[in-house]
């Protein structure tokens, strides 16, 4: 790789090359398959600085930064039940709970869940953040009945 990933003192990640340091964040652009892969390391302007096919392309300094920042950074929401699916204008608002705790989030109008290899649908809400489904069959009546307008 042409450059190098490290955290600064107060934890942000930052991306070396070129003799230059760039703010950076990790954005996972995975197939469900492989959620170890394929991540978009990006700047504060959200301009893909580099393209991280696999954590083991990284040295291991790298490697570590780039594991800590994504287990802060981001992980998928599991959902255990959906409470409520409003619509409202472009947007439904959904309110679900997770095994992370109450969650409130909107997708667009036009972004349905959508199945994934093993079973489950994904979720992807406005602000970029997954949520997962991993058996829509097992779901209460209730969310069962809210997720039945969105399932093919």
């Amino acid at each position: 790789m042409d450059f190098k990933l490290t955290r600064n003192e107060v934890g942000q990640l930052l991306l070396e090359r070129d003799g230059t340091t760039h703010p950076a964040r990790v954005k996972p652009c995975f197939p469900w398959t492989e959620p170890a892969g394929h991540f978009s390391v990006r700047d504060a302007e959200d301009v893909e600085l580099a393209l991280v096919r696999t954590l083991d392309d990284l040295d291991e300094e790298s490697r570590d930064a780039m594991e800590s920042a994504l287990a802060e950074a981001g992980f998928v929401f599991e959902i255990e039940a959906i409470t409520e699916v409003a619509e409202e204008f472009e947007i439904f608002n959904w309110r679900a709970r997770t095994r992370q705790g109450e969650r409130t989030f909107q997708t667009k109008r036009d972004e349905w869940p959508r199945p994934v290899p093993g079973g489950g649908l994904l979720i992807r809400d406005v602000a970029g953040d997954l949520y997962h489904i991993g058996s829509p069959d097992t779901l209460d009546a209730e969310s069962g009945r809210l997720l039945w307008a969105f399932r093919d």
